[in-house]
This record gives structure tokens, C-alpha cells and sequence, in this order.
């Protein structure tokens, strides 16, 4: 039986000798040009609106917040209106910023509404060039840490030092462990919200399905095991795709069901290096009716490329923390922080149903 791999590569085999033949093969769509590049700044306002519709006892709502600034982003004001009390508060570890919204046990209807504004842009490394990039040694020892979903031993080492065999330099084994993402892992639209990224289960039960919270945490495991500092970024699609990928961005109206993580590689002559291997998947999975088991594909080989070094600037990050605990929190630490948050006297709402407790998501771009 064919290992994905081993598929992946018989199919580039197969599309060159069928272009060479001047036919088309199933599911090769017309090619696409996806080719995001640094320019002007996008300006968004962000609006999440929580309705506790059936509150019992005293109710908490936590609402994260762009808390990210760099390069490709810039975290501005947030503003927020609510019947309750509130206050902007943080994990008080990573700096993930968050609106903290409480309601008294009396309180029929509890509400909290927090617009943000952020500015954000387009990234693409430019492989051609190279420039020695300092950063604190501490925030690189931080991210080359195991969390309780991201360890680094164990199965997790086994199988980055499998994908990265003979790559000698930190590109190379990014590159290599990139590649190895794309090849074994894929797109499953059944797994719930954008996954649970727990990297050692995907890995000992040999299911490599999930969404971008599984598919880029197995990124960033792989290269944090093998001494590449590397971290998440959990956020939200705020637009469409500007080169028309339907399934890359977001529609502003209702962004409900729009988050997705991204994720980053520090690279000695590049610094930060953006990466997102989940959202190759996406597309292979997603984008047409069919599954396109190739990166040759017309379709995907643009999204395959500039993935590896870059993305578009339609989506915020909200912050890159993990094993969160929240404020005033009687429930467990979170694994990540990309939804809202609710509790009440029975416990933590379910937030990827968010009927249940009803938020909607929604943002405007500032022209």
C-alpha cells in the first residue's frame, strides 16, 4: 500500500506526463496566482457580541483581543459596552490580552459587546537575501518549551528527527518538516471548531486528520524538538482572499466559524518566518469539490509555495498563548485562547457551539 507520501509523488510523476501529453487530469483546475507581498496596511474594526440567553447563577465571559505587534500587525484600541461588569485583563504569562466580562447571578439578559481595531498586512520572505536577526535568547529558549498539548519528547522527537534526516541547516529542516506537514497530514472538515492540537495523540494513533489548531501545533512541535524555536498564533479571517480562494478567507459580515491559528519559524538569517502547512490542507481538501491528493495541482502549488514564508494580511492574530489560565477562572486551563469563553453555575459553556451561549463575530475595514 502507498504511503501518502509515496502518492503525493507518483501523482507529480503522473500530471507532467499528462501535460507533456496535452491532456488534462481530474481535478487539475486552471492555474491560480496566490502571491501575497509587503505593502500598505489594512485597517479593521473587529466586533464580538456575546447573549447569555439562559444565564444560571453568576455568569464570566472571556473575550480575547489583538495583543500582537510586529512587523505584519498592529494592535490598536479596544472598546467594549456590556450590562455587567468588565475589564480588560491577560494571561499574565504570554501578554494574551483579553476582555473579562462578569454578571451577577440576578441578571436576566447578560451582554458583551468589544469592538477592536488592528491594522495588519500581507507577508513574504524574501529567500534571496539574507540578513542576521537578533532576538532575546530568553524568547527563544521560551519557544522551543513543551506545553501540555506541544510536547517535545518522545514520539514527537522520533518523528522530527524521521522528517528532518540530512537537513543540516535551521532552513532546510523547516523546509523539511514543512514538506513533511503537507505529505502526512490532512484537511478532516468533521473534527470540531479548528481542533484540539494534541500533537502526541495525533501521533501515536497515526491519525493525522484535523484542522489548523492540530495540523500547525504538529508544526510547531516538530520544530521545537529538534531546537527550532517556532509558536502558534491563534486568530481570526477578517476578509476574502484577495486572489479569490474562497476557502483562505472570511466573510466580514459573519465571521463565526472564521478563526484559524497560522504559525511562525525563528530562522537565524530571516528571524520570524511565517508558515502555515494547515492551510495548504485547507485548499487540497477544501477548495473544490474533489480532494486534491497533490501540491502539483495548479490550484495548490501557489498556496504550497508561499505558505512556506509568508501569508495574506486578511486575518488578525489574537495572541500565540498556550496552557492559559483565565482570570477568575473555575474551570481548567485552556489549551489555547481563539473563541469566546463563557461560565456559569454548571460549568464552561461549549464554545464551538456557540448557539449555546450565541456570540457573533463581525469586522469592518477603515478605508
Amino acid at each position: 500500500m502507498k504511503t501518502r507520501r509515496q502518492f503525493i509523488q507518483s501523482s507529480v510523476s503522473l500530471s507532467v506526463s499528462a501535460a507533456a501529453a496535452g491532456f488534462a487530469l481530474p481535478g487539475f483546475a486552471q492555474a491560480r496566482t496566490f502571491e501575497p507581498k509587503p505593502g500598505d496596511w489594512r485597517t479593521f474594526d473587529v466586533t464580538t457580541r456575546v447573549d447569555l440567553l439562559a444565564p444560571k447563577g453568576v455568569t464570566r465571559v472571556w473575550l480575547p483581543v489583538p495583543s500582537v505587534d510586529s512587523e505584519w500587525q498592529s494592535s490598536l484600541d479596544s472598546r467594549s459596552i456590556t450590562n455587567g461588569k468588565i475589564q480588560m485583563t491577560s494571561d499574565g504569562v504570554s501578554g494574551a490580552r483579553m476582555v473579562y466580562a462578569e454578571f451577577d447571578a440576578n441578571e436576566p439578559a447578560p451582554y458583551v459587546e468589544v469592538t477592536s481595531r488592528v491594522r495588519t498586512r500581507n507577508r513574504a520572505t524574501d529567500w534571496r537575501s539574507r540578513t542576521a536577526v537578533n532576538e532575546d535568547a530568553d524568547t527563544l529558549a521560551y519557544h522551543t518549551r513543551p506545553t501540555a498539548l506541544i510536547p517535545t519528547d518522545g514520539i514527537v522527537l522520533k518523528t522530527a528527527l524521521e522528517a528532518t534526516r540530512g537537513a543540516r541547516t535551521d532552513e532546510e529542516k523547516a523546509r523539511a518538516i514543512y514538506d513533511w506537514i503537507v505529505a502526512n497530514t490532512y484537511r478532516e472538515p468533521k473534527v470540531r471548531g479548528c481542533g484540539e492540537g494534541d500533537i502526541k495523540s495525533m501521533l501515536e494513533t497515526g491519525n493525522l486528520g484535523g484542522k489548523c489548531a492540530d495540523l500547525n501545533a504538529l508544526f510547531v512541535g516538530l520544530c521545537r524538538a529538534v531546537k527550532l524555536p517556532a509558536r502558534d498564533f491563534y486568530g481570526l479571517r477578517l476578509a476574502p482572499s484577495a486572489f479569490g480562494y474562497r476557502e483562505l478567507g472570511g466573510n466580514s459580515a459573519s465571521l463565526k466559524g472564521a478563526q484559524h491559528c497560522r504559525a511562525e519559524v525563528y530562522l537565524q538569517a530571516r528571524g520570524w518566518t511565517a508558515m502555515d502547512p494547515a492551510d495548504v490542507a485547507k485548499v487540497m481538501r477544501q477548495e473544490t469539490p474533489e480532494w486534491i491528493k497533490t501540491t502539483q495541482n495548479p490550484l495548490v502549488a501557489p498556496v504550497n509555495k508561499a505558505l512556506f514564508g509568508g501569508w495574506e494580511g486578511n486575518w488578525l492574530a489574537w495572541n500565540s498563548a498556550h496552557d492559559v489560565k483565565l482570570p477568575n477562572s473555575r474551570g481548567p486551563k485552556m489549551g489555547f485562547v481563539m473563541y469566546p469563553i463563557a461560565e456559569g453555575a454548571d460549568g464552561r459553556y461549549d464554545s464551538y457551539a456557540p448557539d449555546d451561549f450565541k456570540y457573533q463575530i463581525s469586522a469592518r475595514e477603515i478605508v
